[in-house]
C-alpha cells in the first residue's frame, strides 16, 4: 500500500483559514517559483493577484489543452481513447472557440434571472434541513446536518440526479479529490463516475426531463456525443456540491471565529451579500485553478517560463496579496472584496458563480437565525480539516445550540 505523503504540494498548505507563510514569501519576493507538484514534478508557481489575472485570462500562451503525446511525468499511462473520452465535455480542459462552443449551451441556466427563479426552492432545502436539524437537536456535525445536503440538494434537482444517490457520488468525488490517496484509486473512482453519469445520460436521451441534461439533450443533442454530456454532467455535478459545500462549512467556522462578524450576518440583511464575497476571498477553498501548459516561452514577474511547461496559479495567494486590497490577512465582511479570484478569472471564470452566491446568501443568514446561540461543540484546534484535497475544507465541525 502506498503509503500518503506527510505534507500536500507548498500550494495546497494551509494553516486553518491561511494560506501557509511559504506562499506569501514568494509572492513577496520572486512572485514565481519552481515548485513540487502532486506527481512529484517541477512545475511553476505563480502567486500575485495581477499575475494570476495575466495567466488566467491568456488562453493563448497559457494553454487548458493538452498537446497530443503529453504526459505528466510520473502519472499513469492512460489509453489515448480514454483520455479523450474523460477529456470531452469537460470545460476546464478546453480553450477556446471548444470551450466556448459548450459553455454557451449551459449559459442560460446560470443566469441571474434563472437563479431568482431558483431562490424559493432553495430556501425550502434549506429550511428542511435546519428543521432536520433542530428535531434531532445538538450536538450535530454541521458538514454532514448542514453544508454537504443543501447544495447536494440543489444541484441533484438541477441536473436530474436522483438523489437517493447521493451518498455514493458524494463519497467517490471526495476520494476523488484525495491527492493522498494513490492515482490508480482515483481514476478507478473517476471511471465509476463516469459510468454512472452514462446511465443517467441514457436516460435522459430516452425520456429528457426538465433538468440541464434534459434541457442539453433537447436543444442541443444533436450537437453533443454522449462523452461530451457525461463530461458536461459530471464536471456541475462535482463542482456544484463539493465547492458551495466546503463553503458553508469553512465559511460558518470563520464566523464562529468572528462573533461581531457572524452576529451583523445573522441580524442585518444588508450585511449577507459583502460577507459571501469576503469569505470567498480570504478563504479561498480551490487551492489552485486547472494547470495551464505554456505554448511558447514566456515570462511572469521577470522569470521565464520555457514553452511546454506546467503553470499553477495559487488563487489563495492572489487574494491575500496587499496589491490587491488592503490588510488583506483581515476577515472584514463589510468591505465585500470586488475583483477577487475565488471563481476563477477570464473565460473560464466558474459558471456556476450566482448560484453559489445564492445558496450561501441564503443558507448563512438562516443558518444563524434559525440557532442564534450556535456555537462549536469542540476545541478549535480539534477541528480536522481536509489538507489533502483539491477543494479545502473541513471533514466535519461539532456544533450546538
Amino acid at each position: 500500500m502506498t503509503q500518503a505523503p506527510e505534507l500536500p504540494p507548498l500550494h495546497m498548505r494551509r494553516d486553518t483559514f491561511n494560506p501557509t507563510a511559504e506562499l506569501r514569501e514568494i509572492r513577496e519576493t520572486d512572485g514565481v517559483r519552481t515548485i513540487t507538484s502532486a506527481f512529484g514534478t517541477d512545475v511553476f508557481l505563480v502567486t500575485r493577484h495581477e499575475d494570476v489575472k495575466t495567466v488566467l485570462s491568456d488562453h493563448e500562451r497559457f494553454s487548458n489543452g493538452r498537446p497530443p503525446g503529453f504526459v505528466v511525468p510520473g502519472a499513469p499511462n492512460i489509453p489515448e481513447e480514454e483520455q479523450a473520452s474523460a477529456r470531452a465535455g469537460n470545460l476546464l480542459g478546453l480553450d477556446p472557440p471548444e470551450h466556448q462552443r459548450l459553455r454557451r449551451m449551459l449559459t442560460a441556466e446560470f443566469t441571474i434571472r434563472r437563479m431568482k427563479r431558483l431562490q424559493e426552492r432553495v430556501v425550502e432545502i434549506v429550511d428542511a434541513q435546519l428543521d432536520a436539524m433542530e428535531k434531532a437537536g445538538p450536538p450535530a456535525d454541521l458538514v454532514a446536518s448542514f453544508a454537504l445536503p443543501i447544495p447536494s440538494l440543489v444541484i441533484c434537482e438541477l441536473l436530474g440526479v436522483p438523489y437517493d444517490d447521493r451518498g455514493d457520488f458524494q463519497r467517490r468525488t471526495a476520494r476523488q479529490l484525495d491527492l493522498s490517496l494513490p492515482v490508480p484509486e482515483r481514476m478507478e473512482l473517476q471511471r465509476q463516475g463516469r459510468a454512472y453519469m452514462s446511465s443517467l445520460v441514457e436516460r435522459a436521451r430516452r425520456q429528457p426531463g426538465d433538468d440541464i441534461l434534459g434541457m442539453l439533450v433537447r436543444e442541443h443533442g444533436h450537437e453533443l456525443t454522449n462523452d461530451e454530456l457525461i463530461g458536461i454532467a459530471s464536471l456541475l455535478l462535482l463542482a456544484g456540491h463539493e465547492t458551495t459545500s466546503n463553503m458553508l462549512g469553512l465559511g460558518t467556522l470563520a464566523l464562529l471565529r468572528h462573533p461581531d462578524q457572524l452576529a451583523a450576518v445573522r441580524d442585518d440583511p444588508d450585511a449577507i451579500g459583502p460577507a459571501v464575497e469576503e469569505l470567498l476571498r480570504w478563504l479561498s477553498i480551490v487551492h489552485s485553478a486547472i494547470p495551464r501548459i505554456t505554448t511558447t516561452d514566456v515570462e511572469i514577474a521577470g522569470v521565464g517560463i520555457p514553452a511546454g511547461r506546467l503553470v499553477f496559479v495559487s488563487l489563495p495567494s492572489g487574494n491575500r496579496d496587499p496589491e490587491f486590497i488592503d490588510a488583506p490577512e483581515v476577515l472584514d465582511i463589510r468591505r465585500g472584496a470586488p475583483g477577487h479570484l475565488a471563481f476563477g478569472h477570464g473565460v473560464h471564470h466558474c459558471l456556476g458563480a450566482p448560484l453559489a452566491r445564492m445558496e450561501m446568501r441564503i443558507a448563512f443568514p438562516a443558518l444563524l437565525r434559525r440557532f442564534p446561540t450556535l456555537a462549536m461543540a469542540e476545541d478549535f484546534t480539534d477541528v480536522p480539516f481536509r489538507s489533502f484535497h483539491f477543494i479545502y475544507g473541513l471533514k466535519s465541525l461539532e456544533v450546538a445550540w
